[in-house]
């Protein structure tokens, strides 16, 4: 997450442990996490506290195509999601080697993923006791993600879709684009760069000269993905319409792939 707004997730984090799924969780008041594969390959979603400790779900898993799996965050979690894909495991099974959202060659991620990736970001319980949630484009993209409350106290007036339905890869301009290179993936566009990633200059990164939200604004490639993907963000002070709420004790969905439904 950038400088520009990491202040505003709280990196606090109580203990987890992983699992397959939780009954009765959500009957407690514990947020619960379901990640649903909704793309036609397998991925290995990942996950990445706010700080050192451990993260949910373990840190990093393989999903199947149509499989979901469930696991809990507690109160004051804050963190990230995301998918890696184009992975191919070590024999040992103690590394995993990914196309895209590699976090370092681990299985269970204790780094972030590298860029380009699409981003889910949560903290549970912030500000009023209410949760905050985004997908972030600010990274890059690799895959869409969607992002939906759910549960008995959810408002559905209040707890918006968070996400990235459109297929930013099928739109990525040729300088941004980032190439397959194994497989039925060789020189297909497996991912999009941010500008940032791409230029490195202060007009795309919001540094510098443009640090703030009053000297760095929307660019023509911000804005392809935001045309894109309305309910993501598109670059670091993308906030009005790209942070999401919703009260304490909702449960969440997180698709990848939704275009696919």
């Amino acid at each position: 997450m950038e400088a520009a707004r990491i202040a505003s997730f709280l990196l606090l984090l109580a203990g987890v442990v992983w699992s397959r799924a939780q009954p009765g969780a959500e009957a407690a008041g514990t947020t619960v996490f379901t990640l649903r594969n909704n793309c036609t390959f397998t991925i290995w979603p990942a996950t990445l506290s706010g700080n050192s400790a451990v993260a949910v779900g373990g840190g990093g898993f393989e999903l199947a195509p149509g499989a979901n799996v469930s696991f809990p965050g507690p109160t004051g979690w804050s963190g990230r999601l995301w998918a890696r894909t184009g992975c191919v495991a070590a024999a040992s099974g103690a590394s995993l080697a990914c196309a895209t959202g590699d976090c370092g060659g681990a299985v269970r991620c204790t780094l972030g993923g590298a860029p380009p990736v699409t981003l889910a970001e949560f903290t549970l319980g912030g500000a009023d006791g209410k949760d905050f949630y985004d997908v972030s484009l600010v990274d890059g993209y690799n895959v869409g993600i969607g992002v939906a409350a759910t549960g008995a106290r959810v408002n559905s007036s209040t707890c918006g879709y968070a996400g990235c339905v459109g297929d930013v890869n099928a739109l990525c301009p040729a300088e941004l684009q980032v190439a397959g290179k194994e497989g039925d993936q060789e020189g297909k566009t497996v991912a999009c760069r941010s500008a940032c990633e791409a230029f490195g200059t202060a007009e795309y990164c919001c540094t510098g000269a443009h640090g703030g939200p009053n000297s760095c604004g929307p660019t023509k490639y911000s804005r392809l993905f935001k045309a894109a993907c309305p309910a993501a963000y598109s670059y670091a002070y993308d906030d009005p319409t790209s942070t999401f709420t919703c009260g304490a004790g909702a449960q969440y969905l997180i698709t990848f792939c939704p275009a696919q439904q």
